[in-house]
C-alpha cells in the first residue's frame, strides 16, 4: 500500500500564471519521500547528511495532467520499488483532493546508492531497502 502524504498548495510553489511551477512539482515529491521514510523510522539526517552512502536521483521523469492553484490540496502517493539491490524507483501521484479526487501529476524518480568516497554503487543499507520492499 503506498504512503500517501497531504499538502495545501502555497503562493511559493507558483508561477506568476498562478500555478504550480513545474519544478516543484519534484519538490512535492522529494518532501513525501522524506515524510515517507521519516515515517517508516530511518534518521533523516543521518540518511541525507555527512555519510560516505549517498543516493542520489540518476533518473526522474513527470507527466502533468492538470494544473495546480493556490489552496489545492493535494495527495501524493509514493510507490517504491526495488530495481536492483543498489537502486531503486519511486513513483509517485499526485492527486488534488476533490470531490471528485482528480490525478493531476504523475512522476517516477530512480536512485543509485552509491559510496561518496568511492564513486561506486552499493547495496542499499538495510532499512532503506526495509523501507523499499514495504513499498
Amino acid at each position: 500500500m503506498p504512503f500517501e502524504y497531504l499538502r495545501t498548495i502555497r503562493l511559493a510553489d507558483t508561477d506568476a500564471a498562478g500555478v504550480v511551477f513545474f519544478a516543484r512539482t519534484l519538490i512535492l515529491c522529494h518532501e513525501a519521500y522524506e515524510e515517507s521514510l521519516a515515517r517508516a523510522g530511518l534518521d533523516l539526517k543521518g540518511f541525507f547528511g555527512g555519510a560516505d552512502l549517498i543516493v542520489p536521483i540518476a533518473k526522474s521523469e513527470a507527466e502533468y495532467l492538470r494544473p495546480l492553484s493556490v489552496g489545492d490540496r493535494v495527495r501524493v502517493s509514493v510507490r517504491p520499488s526495488a530495481l536492483t539491490t543498489a537502486s531503486f524507483a519511486i513513483d509517485f501521484e499526485i492527486t488534488k483532493v476533490g470531490p471528485p479526487d482528480k490525478p493531476a501529476a504523475r512522476v517516477r524518480t530512480e536512485h543509485v546508492a552509491t559510496s561518496l568516497a568511492k564513486r561506486t554503487r552499493q547495496p542499499l543499507p538495510a532499512g532503506l531497502a526495509a523501507w523499499v520492499n514495504a513499498g
